[in-house]
């Protein structure tokens, strides 16, 4: 029996997000093992990495930094003084026996992602930490009949995990979360944020409570989610669930739930009686970290300008609407070629249509990124001056010059056109004959259109087009139509 509309308005979600970020370093966290998803199993490891007796860890400073990056974007506090942990449990694919984290001194505190909703409200979610860690190895379940197979090559990969506060409420929310997360990790370039290959990872912990309550209800955490749309599928899920079993005066437990994309349903996994106790300690082997305000001062001036600050100027400078500076914006190295565009020429809004437009296109066709694009940011802008000049229209130079200067990008968008004959006739005389070629060819239409049926402009400017081969100037061209047609 499933509850009510009515009676699920009486309840809300409270969601809280652990995302773990794999950092783009080229050794592990506190080994020099080199790192590459995909490679063959077990053959990226070390006597460190795989806690031989006797071996000691040293700092990555890289993840140091990176760290500290993704704090400052956050709006974080950057902690002066601070020491690692161990944390300790069993698990087959952790070879120490623990793991190096931290626990009393996280690197990062406070801070807050800002997101915006579909109604286009702002809403801002706090960070409780960020803190910096090392990963497990991987267990394979599905590559024995028999047995779980388990893949160090993993083992020891920096990350950092950054903990929400637990003040998202849908599905909706924490996709929108994890899309800004994800957007910062790339402009930063800390991270590659492909959560299908788990360099990016989330852990959702998931209450309902009655409307107006103070005390949150039981709390539970869903696992393995491969996608910023399934964390928003298993969250919706395990909302209606946890409705569902309290109208039904089912008692909820502590546990941890798997998320099952094909069904798009969760399903326990281990029940939780309380609060893990992990026995933290200090991490004998390394020493406290002291980060200074210098130190600080000298990765804030490496990060680049972040998402935010561009959608505002994109919008306010530029004049683009949020949609289009939310698109650009998605983006890093869209962001920077667009403004590398309107280096070359004033026109923001056909800059951004000819790259969410005809350059996008080309690039999925392609399956290349932006990096990859043979034609320079000056290149786009001379065939969008050659547009506002009157000199070409949007179609040829789209369909016809477009793609001869991807093939032939050392001529110019001019020799093109010319070279093609798509220079636009501007030419009145010339207009005037193809204008009255049409008039003559459709006597009744002219008479309709005198009639008052002004719609039949798109033939005779139709007729004009194909008269001139297209290269008839239409704004000019439909200017001098009608006054033609007015005065018949």
């Amino acid at each position: 029996m499933s509850a009510t509309t009515t009676n699920f308005d009486k309840y809300e979600a409270v969601i809280g997000l652990e995302v773990h970020a794999q950092m783009l370093t080229k050794s592990k966290a506190y080994c020099s093992d080199a790192y590459d998803y995909g490679g063959e199993a077990n053959t990226q490891i070390s006597v460190i990495s795989l806690g031989h007796p006797g071996t000691l860890p040293k700092h990555n400073k890289k993840v140091i930094v990176n760290a500290i990056k993704m704090g400052l974007a956050c709006s974080s506090d950057i902690a002066e003084f601070q020491h690692y942990a161990r944390k300790n449990y069993f698990y087959a694919d952790l070879p120490k026996g623990y793991q190096i984290t931290q626990d009393k001194t996280p690197i990062c505190t406070g801070g807050f992602i800002e997101i915006r909703l579909k109604e286009g409200k702002e809403k801002k979610i706090r960070i409780t930490r960020i803190h910096m860690e090392e990963d497990a190895g991987k267990s394979l379940h599905d590559q024995d009949v028999f047995d779980s197979l388990i893949d160090l090559n993993r083992a020891g990969v920096p990350l950092i995990e950054i903990v929400s506060e637990p003040e998202l409420k849908t599905g909706e929310e924490a996709y929108q979360y994890l899309t800004e997360i994800r957007k910062l990790v790339r402009y930063l370039e800390i991270c590659d944020g492909n959560m299908e290959e788990g360099s990016l990872r989330c852990d959702a912990n998931i209450s309902v409570m009655l409307k107006g309550s103070k005390q949150f209800g039981t709390k539970v955490e869903v696992k393995n989610m491969n996608s910023m749309r399934n964390v928003q599928r298993a969250i919706d899920f395990e909302i209606d669930r946890q409705i569902n079993a309290l109208e039904n005066g089912e008692k909820l437990f502590m546990e941890t739930r798997n998320f099952d994309a094909i069904k798009g349903k969760t399903s326990t996994m281990r029940s939780k009686e309380g609060s893990s106790d992990y026995r933290y300690f200090p991490e004998p082997d390394l020493p406290p970290l002291h980060i200074t305000d210098n130190f600080i001062s000298i990765v804030r001036d490496l990060m680049p300008t972040l998402p935010k600050v561009l959608f505002n100027k994109f919008t306010s400078t530029y004049g683009l609407n949020e949609y289009d500076a939310g698109v650009l914006t998605e983006n890093r190295e869209m962001a920077e070629y667009f403004e590398a565009i309107l280096k070359h020429t004033d026109h923001a809004k056909a800059a951004a249509n000819w790259l969410m437009v005809h350059v996008k296109a080309y690039l999925n066709e392609q399956a290349i990124t932006i990096n990859d694009f043979v034609l320079q940011p000056a290149k786009i802008a001379e065939i969008i001056n050659l547009i506002d000049s009157g000199k070409v229209g949007n179609s040829a130079a789209s369909q016809r010059i477009f793609p001869v200067m991807i093939k032939e990008h050392h001529k110019s968008a001019m020799q093109i056109a010319e070279g093609l004959n798509l220079l636009q006739e501007s030419n009145l005389e010339e207009l005037q004959k193809w204008i009255d070629d049409a008039l003559v060819k459709y006597p009744a239409k002219v008479v309709e259109y005198k009639a008052g049926k002004q719609s039949l402009t798109g033939l005779f400017m139709g007729e004009v087009m194909k008269a001139s081969k297209g290269k008839a100037d239409p704004k000019i061209a439909n200017q001098l139509l009608i006054k033609t047609l007015d005065n018949a």
